[in-house]
């Protein structure tokens, strides 16, 4: 059965990203835009909402890293994302740094 949105937020985590880099490489790593809900985008990933995603795809808002992505990511490898799994999917937001 399908997690709910809720269930999936809980499942958020953080990574850096040396610890995202297998992911990338296999094809697996998927940026959403700070502008979508994670675990709203997420959801419609595990339930393939086909239409959705490829409306999602068409505006940028989601897809492969870009090769732009991946160089500034290599300059900072201990960048933060939120992090939530939609087998075979990984899917990261970038983070904002937060000052205390």
């Amino acid at each position: 059965m399908l997690p709910s949105k809720e269930e999936m937020a809980l499942s958020i985590d953080e990574a850096e990203w040396s610890w995202l880099r297998a992911h990338m490489q296999r094809g697996g790593l998927i940026l959403v835009d700070d502008a979508l809900d994670l675990a709203e985008t997420a959801h419609k990933v595990a339930s393939d909402d086909v239409v959705i995603i490829q409306n999602l795809v068409a505006e940028g808002l989601i897809g492969k890293p870009t090769d732009s992505n991946i160089r500034e990511w290599e300059g900072n490898r201990q960048k933060k994302f939120a992090v939530l799994i939609v087998s075979p999917y990984v899917l990261i937001q970038e983070k904002m740094p937060t000052f205390h």
